[in-house]
Formats: C-alpha cells, structure tokens, sequence
C-alpha cells in the first residue's frame, strides 16, 4: 500500500529524530497501522483523534502517563510539519 504525503511527513519526522524518539515511533507507528487497516487516508487528525481515544478507554495510571507524553510529542511534530509547509512572509 502506498504511504500518502501525511505519513510520509510524519515518519520522515520522527524518523529525523533517531533512536531518541524510538518509543513514541513504535506508539505512533501502531496507530498508522491500524488506522491504515481501517482504509483511506491517514491524517494528522486521525492519529491526534486514535491517541485520544485511546487516552479515555486506559485506566492504567503509567500507560496514560505514556499515551500523554506521546499526544504532547506528536503536537509538537504536527505543529513543526504545518509551519515547515507554509512559505515564510515578511
């Protein structure tokens, strides 16, 4: 299956950041899988919208410290990714 722009962009910058980001690469890898099983394309919402959801069903008091890290990182990222897609103005 080939990989859209989105997620092209989202594991070249994750990617960039090596094994430092290696946990939340293996968190948000997971989640473009499975929301590529599910078909058609994966946005950044999509994956901000599954960390989400996935924050509400977990009661596990470490995996929510996980899954908050991951939503705060992947802000981060998605935040960077939109302003390196906008021409700078003066």
């Amino acid at each position: 299956m080939q990989q859209n722009t989105t997620e092209q962009d989202i594991l070249q910058a994750l990617s960039e950041r090596g094994d430092q980001l290696a946990p939340e690469t293996e968190v948000i890898s997971a989640v473009l899988e499975s929301l590529r099983a599910r078909g058609g394309r994966v946005l950044r919402k999509d994956i901000i919208l599954a960390l989400i959801a996935e924050l509400e069903s977990t009661s596990d008091v470490v995996r929510l410290d996980v899954l908050r890290v991951r939503l705060k990182l992947w802000w981060a990222i998605r935040t960077a990714l939109m302003m390196s897609s906008y021409p700078c103005r003066i």
